[in-house]
């Protein structure tokens, strides 16, 4: 079974990682970060928004990138990461198709004569 999502309030991630709540709500308006939503409407931050917030962490404050590079590295992250994804597809239906060739590889047969003949 999988484990439920553990998620964080707003008020918890600011403290956590020193980050003002305003600023946390003003990298969500710029498409930063995107918690999900309670029925209240409440901020929650799950495993991959506090992983994302990590990131825009490292390369505001260690890096020195100001937030316009920090969407274009997140996006290309976000681009690459969607790129593997293709790519683990396609051996998966490759690795499928080659072993299904090989299955009828020795399936067939061709009649010659009245006989079988195994190909």
């Amino acid at each position: 079974m999988k484990p439920k999502p553990k998620y964080r309030m707003i008020s918890w991630v600011a403290e956590k990682y020193n980050v003002h709540p305003q600023t946390l709500r003003l990298w969500e308006r710029e498409g930063l970060l995107q918690p999900v939503r309670s029925r209240g409407n409440t901020r929650l931050y799950d495993a991959r928004a506090l992983d994302r917030l990590e990131s825009i962490l490292t390369l505001t404050r260690d890096m020195g990138v100001n937030l316009a590079g920090v969407e274009v590295i997140l996006n290309l992250q976000d681009q690459i990461a969607e790129l593997r994804d293709e790519i683990d597809d396609l051996r998966s239906s490759v690795e499928r198709e080659q072993a299904r060739e090989q299955e009828t590889r020795f399936a067939l047969v061709r009649i010659q004569k009245g006989h079988l003949i195994k190909l």
